[in-house]
């Protein structure tokens, strides 16, 4: 079987996918972690690999950058390879400020100025919302390692360079962090009756302009990996 987006045969790719947005942090999970890890799709360079952690099947796979592209692929995992649990693990950019560089956020829900949900055809726009099982295995998981994690409600956005400056009423409406997935995911985990989560590492703070560097994105946030391996 095969999509015009992966190449992966049917059974290639395990019920539980990890999705970094950046292939090169696909690889790198995959080498450092997983065992037997096996490149099951290359196509467009959107790398997957699946291998075992813990005695357990894991696939780590690209979702590229925002929500059209986690649309695609989120939404082939789930309707064409049969993947239950779909975990992002990316970066994400400070909003309150009790959060800080390096710190980890359980996504609950994720406000959106995305027109994805359109395509549902309802009256009003769904709440995008992660699964409560993945959310509370992955708080629990995070208090036993002892890695404090915030948990609470994401922007999702299609704008990386946003000239509206809205993040300060974003900031009051309680949001923690701004990222570009979460709410495509979720909604095609919902409208799958699949599960989701997003689970990110702060990598900047838009609103202070304190930022951690690329190679620091690609290798060093290792603590939100260990919880997404750990529930997997």
């Amino acid at each position: 079987m095969s999509t015009p987006h992966n190449n992966a045969e049917k059974g290639d790719i395990a019920k539980t996918v990890l999705m970094p947005g950046d292939p090169l942090r696909a690889k790198y999970i995959s080498e450092k972690y997983l065992t037997d890890a096996k490149l099951v799709n290359e196509v467009r360079g959107m790398y997957a690999y699946t291998g075992t952690y813990n005695n357990r099947s894991v696939s780590v796979m690209a979702s590229g950058m925002g929500m059209p592209s986690m649309g695609i692929y989120s939404y082939e995992l789930f309707n064409f390879y049969d993947v239950e649990n779909i975990i992002r693990i990316g970066t994400a950019g400070a909003v309150s400020s009790n959060v800080k560089l390096r710190d980890v956020v359980l996504g609950l829900a994720s406000c959106t100025n995305s027109s994805y949900a359109d395509q549902f055809g309802l009256p009003c726009r769904p709440v995008a919302a992660a699964s409560y099982e993945l959310l509370r295995k992955a708080d629990d998981t995070a208090k036993e390692m002892g890695i404090n994690v915030h948990v609470g409600t994401l922007l999702c956005t299609d704008t990386f360079y946003d000239e509206s400056e809205t993040l300060a009423q974003w900031k009051k409406m309680g949001v923690l962090a701004t990222e570009m997935e979460s709410a495509a995911l979720y909604y095609n985990a919902a409208r799958t009756g699949k599960n989701a989560l997003c689970i990110c590492t702060i990598s900047d703070c838009p609103l202070t302009g304190e930022s951690c560097s690329a190679q620091e994105r690609q290798t060093t946030f290792d603590n939100m990996v260990k919880i997404a391996l750990s529930i997997a």
